[in-house]
């Protein structure tokens, strides 16, 4: 089915209504943002300009950026319409293409079927949801967040969490809850959990040593496990926070080892973070502290 191409500059409009619907009760509105040609988010900002603000190159996932333009892929989603009606946001809604919107970030899960197979094995196997036609197939839409994932069978992705879909119109049909079916498509896809080598050094410290006994270095990596554990949404976002305060804190002394790093990449990836994902959040976090 081919979808109705939109004007250019009618993208905004759209934008603005999307984020202020609700496709879940946890998240306050649709967070939006301008896709260029080619169904793909616009690239860094001038200030970006070569990830220097520490966001990485695929612009899946975010730096330190504090920038307002919208780059960085999925992070750059916003419900804001201060942030949408902004100077900095206008010259994208001028050249996009389309519109996509952060599933996660709305509450939901997209299922992506890409074809005719991959539209009959889920009414097969899924209970009925809400079902939007795209141009090759559907997206079946849930609510409740999980980890994204491509191809977990033949035509068929997941995206919610870290993610971005093409906003393709509202759809039919009534959003059910997220099944354990899918969830279990993700698992299968990525394989039984397993403990993973820590591929970052620690700091090698030579600062002054702010810790009176042991316990408070101890007690700074539990409140990081804690709070990485209690993240219900923006995982990595979270993720980096953490690992920002126990490097602030504990990082320039040389107290901190590679058991304690090994103890908060495991706490991320009992959340869903790939050992890539933690390495690259402790690399941006060094980065952000100049250590």
């Amino acid at each position: 089915m081919t979808q109705p191409t939109l004007v250019r500059g009618e993208q905004r409009s759209i934008a603005l209504s999307l984020a202020a619907i609700r496709f879940s009760v946890v998240a306050p509105g649709v967070p939006v943002l301008p896709l260029r040609a080619g169904k793909v988010p616009f690239g860094n900002c001038p200030a970006c300009t070569g990830n220097a603000c520490g966001g990485r190159p695929n612009m899946k996932t975010p730096g330190p950026c504090q920038c307002p333009a919208p780059c960085h892929g999925w992070a750059a989603a916003t419900t804001e319409p201060s942030v949408i009606n902004s100077a900095e946001w206008g010259w994208a809604w001028q050249q996009a293409a389309g519109v996509a919107y952060h599933p996660g970030g709305a509450g939901v899960t997209v299922v992506d079927l890409d074809n005719a197979d991959a539209i009959a094995w889920a009414r097969e196997n899924l209970p009925t949801t809400r079902v939007v036609p795209t141009t090759r197939g559907e997206h079946w839409i849930y609510r409740g967040v999980m980890a994204s994932a491509n191809a977990v069978r033949d035509g068929v992705d997941v995206k919610s969490s870290m993610s971005y879909a093409r906003w393709l119109g509202p759809g039919t049909g009534t959003v059910a809850a997220l099944p354990d079916e899918v969830r279990a498509l993700v698992v299968r896809e990525r394989g039984p959990a397993r403990s993973a080598p820590v591929t970052v050094p620690a700091p090698a410290g030579g600062g002054t040593c702010p810790h009176r006994s042991p316990r408070f270095l101890e007690r700074g990596i539990a409140m990081a496990e804690q709070r990485i554990a209690a993240a219900t949404a923006a995982v990595h976002a979270t993720v980096f926070g953490a690992f920002l305060a126990v490097l602030s804190t504990h990082g320039r002394c040389g107290c901190l080892t590679e058991a304690h790093v090994a103890r908060l990449f495991a706490a991320a990836g009992a959340k869903g973070e790939s050992p890539r994902h933690c390495a690259e959040a402790w690399a941006n976090a060094v980065h952000r502290l100049g250590m």
